[in-house]
């Protein structure tokens, strides 16, 4: 798995080399951009199988680079802010940031998730993909890594999707945030269950936008998927 390739799309020189620095020292191979337009043009050159993306670049921000990439790849992406904001770390992740970390940082917490990303990107694509779930309104296509209500197609980031495909599998099962944490994101903190409810937040909505209200919050515990047909 070091064999991959990351790309660091980061204005600020020092600490995109210090970002490049620490990840080649742990095996892998990396390149960098400092603005969001080259960056957009080097991960479209490059295929990368993970991009760190600062949200504030010269040029075209990061947000926007991250709707950008979406639209055409589920490639992990780790997005980078000064802003300890909880407004804009919902933002990054409602538009397809699949884990974010806040300025400054350690290099241990860094190389840990962007492993933890690699890894569930890596086992995903490797494991073979079970039946389809769900009921005559919902279903979910594991290999299609497809949602559909009433067979209309359901737009849902990989980060969404997994977390939807993990609460399917298990109807009437409680997953508390750090449960599904560690489960998709690889890791324990407090701090990243809040990354948790922003998902889960995001993809209720989506859900009940369709009139499909199949994800319950157990007061205290965490999140549990109901089948609306039982």
């Amino acid at each position: 798995m070091n064999e991959m390739n990351i790309l660091c799309i980061e204005d600020h020189k020092p600490t995109a080399d210090m970002i490049q620095f620490l990840l080649e020292t742990e095996g892998f191979q990396t390149m960098a951009a400092y603005d969001g337009v080259s960056g957009e043009k080097l991960y479209k050159q490059a295929s990368p199988n993970l991009i760190i993306l600062d949200l504030m670049l010269p040029g075209l921000d990061g947000y926007e680079l991250c709707r950008r990439i979406r639209q055409e790849s589920t490639v992990p992406i780790l997005m980078l802010t000064a802003r300890t904001e909880d407004t804009d770390k919902a933002i990054g992740l409602g538009i397809g940031a699949d884990d974010y970390l806040t300025k400054p940082f350690s290099p241990t917490e860094l190389t840990a998730r962007i492993k933890a990303l690699l890894r569930r990107s890596y086992q995903y694509n490797e494991q073979p993909k079970s039946r389809t779930l769900g009921n005559r309104r919902l279903r979910l296509d594991p290999s299609l890594r497809q949602v559909k209500v009433d067979n209309r197609t359901i737009e849902l980031t990989p980060t969404e999707f997994e977390l939807l495909h993990i609460l399917m599998s298990h109807p009437g099962w409680t997953f508390t945030r750090t449960h599904l944490l560690e489960k998709i994101w690889g890791y324990e903190d407090e701090a990243g269950e809040a990354t948790v409810t922003t998902h889960i937040s995001n993809l209720r909505q989506k859900l009940s936008a369709e009139g499909c209200h199949v994800i319950r919050t157990v007061r205290g515990l965490g999140y549990a998927y109901i089948n609306e047909e039982d």
